[in-house]
C-alpha cells in the first residue's frame, strides 16, 4: 500500500534545472525600472549593462584585470565564441563527462577539425583531472549539469600552465567557488543559479585569454557574433556594456535585480551556503533510503545544484519509464515540476538546488518523493 500523502506541500514546487527558479523575493514589479523601449546604446541602457557586469564581478570576487562581457546564446553562445576564437593555436584536450561537454567535443572534433584529445567518463564518474596535459588547451565543464558531477577542486590545474582553460560553469557560478587564478576563460548565463531570463551568456576572459585573441587569428572565418577582436585588438566595448548584438532590458533588470538579491542575504557566501543546504537534505535522503542513490559516485564529486538521482531498486522492471511516472505524479499534485533526467542522461530524476530554491521545499519534497515511489511500485505490482 503507498504511505498516505504527505500534508505539507512545498511552497515553490519548481525545481528545473534552467530556467531555474526566480529568487525568492520576486515579483514583476520589482522590474518597473527596465530601461523598456530605450536603446541599449543610450546612456540608460550602457548604465544597466555596465551594472551587470560589475555586479558579476562584485558577487563572484573575479579579478580586476579580468574581462566580463554580456554575450549571445546564453551560456552555449560563450561558450562556442570561446573555442572558434581561441582554439587552434596549440592542441587542445576536450573533457567531458554530461552530455553538455559531450558537445564541446563534438563541435571541436567534427566542426572546427582541430588536433584535440578527448577524455571521458561515463555519467555519474569524473575525468581524471590531475591526468590531463594543460599545456594543451583545455576545454571542460565545472558543474556537469545533466550528471550531478563537479570538480571538486582546481588544484590540480598547474599555475605555470601553457595552455588555456576554458571551463564551461553554468551551473556553478554562484554557488560553487570557482578559483579564478586556475580558468582564463569562463562562461555562465543567468538562468541557472541566479534564476534570470535565458538567452544571455556571460564569457570572462584571464590575461592569458586577451593575450591568446590579440596574437592569434583563426583560420576559419568567424560569424559577427563571435568576433571578439578587430584590427588584432580585443574589442573593448563588449566588456563594458557595449554588446555585439540587441540585448533585452527586461532581462537585463532582472539579473541586475538578482544580483540586489545576493548582495541581501550576504553575497557568493550565503549563496554558496543555500545550496549545499539544500543538496545536503537530498544526499541524506538518499542515505537513509535503499531505493535512491545520487548518480554522482564519488561524494566529493556531488553537485550542489543539479543534484542528479536513480533509482536502485530491483523491482523496477524499466527504469526509464519508472522514474517519468514518478515525476508525472509529483507534477500531478503540483509538488515538483520538470525534475524528469536529462534526455540523454541515464534514467532518473534531477532536482535542482541552486540558491534561489528554499530549504524548506526541498524538505517538503522529500515526503513526497517517497509517496511517489512507493505509490508507483504499488501500481507496478498490480499491474503485473
Amino acid at each position: 500500500m503507498a504511505p498516505q500523502a504527505p500534508a505539507t506541500r512545498p511552497a515553490n514546487p519548481r525545481f528545473s534545472s534552467g530556467p531555474c527558479a526566480k529568487i525568492p523575493t520576486f515579483s514583476l514589479d520589482k522590474l518597473s525600472d527596465a530601461a523598456l523601449g530605450r536603446s541599449h546604446r543610450a546612456a540608460v541602457g550602457k548604465d544597466k549593462l555596465k551594472a551587470a557586469i560589475e555586479g558579476t564581478r562584485e558577487i563572484l570576487g573575479i579579478p580586476a584585470d579580468y574581462k566580463i562581457g554580456i554575450v549571445p546564446a546564453s551560456d552555449t553562445g560563450a561558450v562556442e565564441m570561446a573555442m572558434w576564437s581561441m582554439l587552434g593555436a596549440r592542441k587542445a584536450t576536450m573533457v567531458a563527462w554530461e552530455s553538455f561537454g559531450s558537445g564541446w567535443v563534438s563541435d571541436v572534433v567534427k566542426q572546427l577539425k582541430i588536433d584535440a584529445d578527448v577524455k571521458e567518463a561515463g555519467y555519474g564518474e569524473i575525468v581524471d583531472m590531475a591526468a590531463i596535459d594543460y599545456d594543451t588547451d583545455v576545454v571542460f565543464t565545472w558543474n556537469g549539469t545533466t550528471s550531478g558531477v563537479r570538480v571538486p577542486n582546481g588544484d590540480v590545474i598547474p599555475a605555470d600552465r601553457q595552455g588555456l582553460t576554458i571551463c564551461d560553469a553554468t551551473s556553478a557560478a554562484f554557488a560553487q567557488d570557482l578559483p579564478w587564478d586556475k580558468l582564463d576563460v569562463t562562461t555562465f548565463s543567468w538562468q541557472k543559479v541566479m534564476g534570470g531570463e535565458a538567452a544571455h551568456g556571460m564569457l570572462i576572459l584571464s590575461p592569458r585569454a586577451v593575450e591568446r585573441l590579440e596574437s592569434y587569428t583563426p583560420a576559419w572565418p568567424l560569424p559577427k557574433i563571435f568576433r571578439l577582436t578587430k584590427g588584432g585588438k580585443l574589442i573593448d566595448g563588449i566588456f563594458t556594456g557595449a554588446t555585439i548584438n540587441t540585448p533585452s532590458m527586461l532581462a537585463v533588470e532582472d539579473y541586475l535585480v538578482a544580483l540586489d538579491w545576493a548582495r541581501e542575504i550576504g553575497g557568493l557566501t550565503a549563496l554558496m551556503a543555500r545550496a549545499d543546504a539544500n543538496a545536503k537534505v537530498i544526499w541524506d535522503f538518499c542515505d537513509t533510503h535503499d531505493w535512491i542513490a545520487n548518480l554522482a559516485e564519488d561524494p566529493a564529486t556531488r553537485s550542489n545544484t543539479s543534484v542528479c538521482l536513480k533509482f536502485t531498486d530491483d523491482r523496477i522492471k524499466d527504469g526509464a519509464a519508472f522514474a517519468k511516472a514518478v515525476a508525472k505524479r509529483l507534477e500531478a499534485e503540483g509538488v515538483a515540476l520538470d525534475i524528469g533526467a536529462y534526455r540523454d542522461a541515464p534514467a532518473g530524476l534531477r532536482i535542482w538546488c541552486g540558491a534561489t530554491v528554499e530549504t524548506s521545499d526541498i524538505e517538503a519534497l522529500m515526503p513526497w518523493l517517497e509517496h511517489a515511489f512507493a505509490a508507483e511500485i504499488a501500481a507496478q505490482a498490480q499491474a503485473a
